[in-house]
């Protein structure tokens, strides 16, 4: 006979988890990729440890030029945070993540059109660049 005290301890879900589990369930399939790809984007950026280093001052520290990429036709609003992170290396990247998340909770949770979100964070990402004193290369518009 099994004993409860032999039996292993199991983690319970707290009551956020229980919250996000119930937000889960209640989406269609598709907005369950969304909700998926965005909390996997916030894990990666977790354990790059981005939002825990103190970013070098502008001055001791210029940043690259920009490294375009060209962005697939069918790019997800995740794939396209994560591509402007390449091509904008910014000094301080916590400046652009709350309107990101805004902007990526904008489109998982009220379905606001993919595109539009893209081009925002194409002018958030670029905006955030200059404004810590990057500087474009030729033939490209501030």
């Amino acid at each position: 006979m099994v004993w409860p005290g032999n039996l292993p301890l199991q983690r319970r879900p707290g009551e956020r988890a229980r919250r996000l589990l119930d937000i889960y369930h209640r989406l269609g399939p598709e907005r369950r990729r969304q909700l998926l790809e965005f909390a996997e984007f916030l894990q990666s950026r977790e354990e790059r440890g981005e939002e825990e280093h103190s970013p070098p001052s502008a001055e001791s520290s210029p940043l690259p030029p920009p490294r375009p990429e060209e962005a697939p036709a069918d790019e997800s609003v995740v794939a396209a945070m994560r591509r402007l992170s390449r091509v904008y290396p910014l000094a301080d990247k916590s400046v652009v993540l709350n309107e990101a998340s805004a902007l990526m909770a904008q489109h998982v949770m009220q379905g606001r059109d993919r595109a539009e979100v893209i081009v925002e964070l194409e002018q958030l990402f670029r905006s955030a660049y200059l404004s810590q004193g990057g500087r474009l290369g030729e033939g490209e518009e501030a």
